[in-house]
């Protein structure tokens, strides 16, 4: 069978980007990763890219006139490459109908909460602002709505009483791990091309 391709976006560390990585060496994921997209050259994925053998586009969203802009190159970086799915992998940029209408249903992104709560910015901080006692985090389709496309998959993570933003994003970001790649896994068929 065709292996998936998959383009990975990525602004910070890139701990999910390798966490795709990892996966597919495990053969767990049956897929290829032809292209990592940052936006700022010096973050974490980057260097994780570098580490193993992944070619790395910076596309810096500072050069762009608009989001649009910044998202048809990203639409053409991509297509170049013929990627069956584009992943945000901690992609802190709202993207544009550009991106999305350019992979209908195959625009993937994993947040830090059960949604629909605690959509946007900083989703661990507003859980332990609310006093919620069950966080977790969202593998969903991406539309022109922040954080509001179908949800494909979730993982719960328990808030204790004694936790902090870093304990708790650290307890997140470990189901994120497992999480993102099952589902790309579960899904692959959806989107393979080949």
């Amino acid at each position: 069978m065709t292996p998936l391709r998959i383009g990975v976006m990525a602004s910070g560390n890139g701990s999910n980007f390798e966490a795709i990585v990892q996966a597919i060496q495990a053969g767990r994921l049956g897929a290829d990763i032809p292209l990592l997209v940052v936006n700022n050259k010096n973050c974490g994925a980057h260097q994780r890219a570098d580490r193993f053998g992944i070619p790395v586009e910076v596309v810096d969203h500072r050069g762009y006139t608009d989001r649009e802009a910044l998202d048809r190159e990203l639409v053409s970086l991509f297509q170049a490459q013929q990627v069956d799915v584009v992943v945000m992998a901690g992609w802190m940029r709202i993207v544009t109908d550009v991106l999305v209408d350019a992979f209908p249903e195959r625009l993937v992104n994993i947040h830090p909460s059960l949604l629909p709560s605690f959509r946007g910015l900083d989703a661990v901080g507003q859980a332990l602002q609310a006093g919620v006692s069950i966080s977790g985090c969202t593998v969903h389709i991406v539309t022109a709505d922040l954080d509001a496309g179908p949800i494909l998959a979730q993982a719960a993570v328990p808030v204790l009483a004694a936790d902090t933003h870093a304990s708790l994003s650290g307890r997140v970001q470990k189901q994120e791990h497992v999480l993102l790649p099952a589902t790309l896994q579960q899904n692959a068929h959806r989107w393979r091309q080949g």
